[in-house]
């Protein structure tokens, strides 16, 4: 099983939309995926026909042992791809991991989907957070997405420092272009140069595009929405890097 984490420290970057559209491609990849919503606002339900939380459900019991995280998973929503939506408990994760002292939390949660689960999808609160640091420890990559401008790129390199000085694997970070507008000088430099600005190159450039945003009026991922579009592609070729990320050795 591979553990994979899309996250920003801001948000309204497009990283829900990625988290959403890369789970159903790894799905119609007939890879097993799960797509984990631990955003308490839920954005991800509403790319998912509006998915709602198992009622009953309770962040609490789950962390306490009580309720196995099966207990939690929407299956097939579409086919090989199962979802936890987002639960308003889920504001209270960072309280709970600093009760338990457990710095393997969420590692011992995700551990009982091992054996029939492929792959992992963490869509991330925009926190700098117990949670976040466990997320970053847990994930085998962690994918950063980063609107060309100098306060996402502000952005984008305190997010590195985090994670040098908390000795999670700086390596992990794989970073993307998101929320592109090639008609903005600034946007056209930063792209031309995004080895130089990021450190490494951006394994996609995500346009903003109003396709992007009729995901969530539609509940669709974008492949079923609008697969001609210059997003969708740029969104398989984000999915191109990520499984080279992962399965090419």
């Amino acid at each position: 099983m591979r553990i994979i984490a899309f996250y920003s420290p801001k948000g309204g970057v497009g990283k829900t939309a990625a988290a959403v559209n890369t789970a159903y491609l790894a799905s119609r990849d007939n890879l097993r995926t799960l797509l984990w919503d631990l955003d308490p606002q839920g954005a991800s339900s509403f790319y998912l026909a509006g998915a709602e939380p198992v009622k009953g459900r309770k962040l609490s019991k789950l962390l306490e042992g009580k309720s196995p995280i099966a207990r939690f998973i929407h299956e097939d929503v579409y086919p090989n791809l199962d979802f936890i939506p987002a639960h308003s408990s889920f504001r209270n994760f960072d309280i709970k991991l600093e009760q338990e002292h457990d710095c393997n939390a969420l590692k011992d949660l995700l551990a009982p989907l091992s054996e029939d689960t492929s792959l992992v999808i963490l869509d991330c609160p925009p926190t700098l957070s117990r949670l976040t640091e466990q997320v970053l420890d847990v994930a085998d990559k962690v994918y950063v997405p980063v609107v060309p401008t100098w306060l996402s790129l502000n952005s984008w390199d305190q997010l590195k420092e985090f994670v040098k000085d908390k000795k999670l694997g700086v390596k992990k970070l794989r970073p993307f272009f998101s929320m592109v507008d090639r008609r903005k000088n600034l946007h056209r430099d930063v792209l031309a140069r995004d080895a130089e600005k990021l450190g490494l190159p951006a394994l996609a450039a995500i346009p903003y595009a109003s396709a992007v945003e009729r995901m969530g009026e539609e509940g669709q991922p974008l492949e079923v929405l609008a697969p001609g579009s210059l997003a969708a592609g740029e969104f398989r070729k984000l999915w191109s890097g990520i499984k080279t990320d992962l399965w090419s050795r």
